[in-house]
Formats: structure tokens, C-alpha cells, sequence
């Protein structure tokens, strides 16, 4: 591996969770119920989604690090 692209995923995580993090604290002022008005099954529907989201994001780094893993070859047992 080369540094820039350690660089590279260190600049952009930042970024990107970063903004997951803030984007995710804004759906969390939607609870305000004097300025919002919904339903259980809304809420219900959005946790659904997010970490639906999140496994499958989690699935890719872990399909990434088990194909590395498994892609090293050796004839000693």
C-alpha cells in the first residue's frame, strides 16, 4: 500500500463521516414534536433504513478485509 492512498482514505473518511455524523444529528432534530408532527411507524422506517445502510457498509469492509485475508496462498499447513 502506498502512503497517498493511506492519506487518501484517512482525508476523505474524515470528511464523509463527519458529515454522516452531522447529517445524522439534523434527522434527530426532527424529534422536536412542537415543530414536527409523526408517527411511530415514521420513526420506525427511518432507523430501518439507516442501519440497514450501515450493515451493508459494514459488509463491504469486511468482505475487503476477509478477501485479502483469503487471497494469500501457502502450500504449509
Amino acid at each position: 500500500m502506498r502512503e497517498g492512498d493511506r492519506q487518501k482514505f484517512v482525508e476523505l473518511a474524515t470528511k464523509r463521516v463527519s458529515k454522516a455524523i452531522r447529517d445524522i444529528h439534523l434527522i434527530g432534530n426532527l424529534s422536536n414534536r412542537s415543530n414536527y408532527h409523526y408517527t411511530d411507524d415514521d420513526v420506525a422506517k427511518i432507523f430501518k433504513a439507516l442501519n440497514g445502510e450501515l450493515k451493508e457498509c459494514r459488509k463491504r469492509f469486511d468482505l475487503a478485509i476477509n478477501n485479502k485475508e483469503n487471497s494469500r496462498f501457502s502450500l504449509e499447513a
